[in-house]
């Protein structure tokens, strides 16, 4: 190594140390600030509940007393408009206090909203939790903090039970996302880093999914760093699914690097490897277990099936009571028959056939003789 490569090495070297003295340490998910040195800077991200984790659903545990999670203000956008901003990590979309979730012990405001993705399109990878070992092609999160015991979020991001998250796993499929293209849309306003811009505002419900009661809950941390480790995470069961045309364009249009720099680098794989759960449990808010889920084709098959199985049934107990009923009715007609009535040939060789048996069943009697008196002894 020559004397410039070495002085350029101390230099960077040195550049780091001051920055996270300031506590703006330029951080990265692979290099020489990548996810494997993030705790050598950021201690807490060698902690014991780290995120993201992989969800092993024959491990969770039901909790019944697990609500539906409940959007509070979600929807009722009233037409301002939302910052959108690339922090280099990701893109972000800023949102108002006044938008809330409910479903948790306390109220928690809204604070923001961002995305994690990979780079190869469908198929591979680019969520930050996983479910049995699988992965999704992206993941939104949306971020609040406990409003009601504390007055910000930066208060609360130190404190237990100071931000609660919700995570959405994200699928590539044909169809178009209405909700996410309000964001896709305008990537190509903030495609270099530290670039934001105003984008007008929509119903946030829109980016989730339909069923808010089935989900895994655990306690965790931030993805990145500083990682705290004071969230409460909501991962849902049911996926959303955006067009493979929309995955493209967040995997390509944005770059992590300033419009300043030379060196142009794309944003990209910005999803933090799965953390140990160690002695964590992991809880879920349904019963029935994820791998014995039915399609919505498979429940009407079943449905179909069952009210032909029922109308079959019905039509042999039908047959066997005719049966029955049919030959209760023969023997009972059979049993109250009347003997026939003689005709009057017959009675007259019944009389006959009388008559000979009776001569017949009389003994043989010899012609009567008359005695004399000379013949008695």
């Amino acid at each position: 190594m020559d004397c410039w490569s070495l002085f350029i090495l101390l230099f960077y070297v040195c550049f780091n140390w001051i920055a996270a003295q300031d506590g703006e340490l330029r951080w990265t998910y692979s290099g020489l600030v990548g996810q494997s040195q993030w705790s050598e800077h950021f201690p807490d991200c060698a902690g014991s509940s780290q995120s993201p984790v992989d969800v092993v659903t024959s491990l969770t545990k039901y909790d019944p007393s697990l609500t539906p999670m409940t959007p509070l203000g979600y929807s009722q956008h009233n037409h301002q408009p939302f910052t959108l901003l690339n922090s280099g990590h990701t893109v972000m979309v800023s949102l108002p206090g006044w938008m809330g979730l409910g479903g948790l012990p306390w109220l928690f405001s809204a604070v923001q909203l961002h995305l994690h993705w990979g780079s190869g399109g469908p198929s591979h990878g680019g969520s930050e939790h996983t479910i049995d070992g699988l992965s999704s092609e992206a993941e939104l999160h949306i971020v609040h903090y406990n409003s009601e015991l504390f007055p910000n979020v930066s208060a609360a991001m130190r404190q237990k039970n100071g931000l609660a998250v919700l995570g959405i796993l994200i699928e590539a499929g044909d169809e178009t996302n209405p909700g996410f293209n309000n964001i896709i849309r305008y990537l190509s306003r903030v495609r270099h880093a530290e670039q934001e811009d105003l984008i007008p505002g929509f119903d946030i419900s829109s980016l989730l999914p339909k069923d808010l009661s089935r989900y895994y809950r655990y306690n965790g941390s931030l993805t990145t760093p500083p990682c705290y480790q004071e969230v409460i995470w909501t991962v849902f069961y049911e996926k959303v699914k955006i067009s493979k045309a929309q995955l493209f364009k967040l995997e390509t249009i944005l770059y992590s690097s300033k419009v300043e720099e030379m060196d142009r680098m794309l944003l990209q794989d910005n999803y933090r490897n799965t953390q140990p759960l160690n002695k964590r449990v992991i809880y879920k808010s349904f019963s029935t277990e994820p791998g014995k889920e039915l399609s919505s084709g498979e429940v009407t098959a079943i449905v179909i099936g069952v009210i032909c199985g029922c109308v079959g049934v019905a039509v042999i107990i039908r047959f066997i009571i005719k049966t029955i009923r049919s030959t209760s009715s023969w023997d009972l007609l059979h049993s109250q028959r009347t003997a026939p009535t003689p005709r009057e040939n017959d009675v007259g060789k019944s009389k006959s056939k009388k008559q000979d048996m009776d001569v017949k069943s009389r003994p043989e009697t010899t012609e009567e003789v008359v005695l004399s008196p000379e013949t008695e002894p």
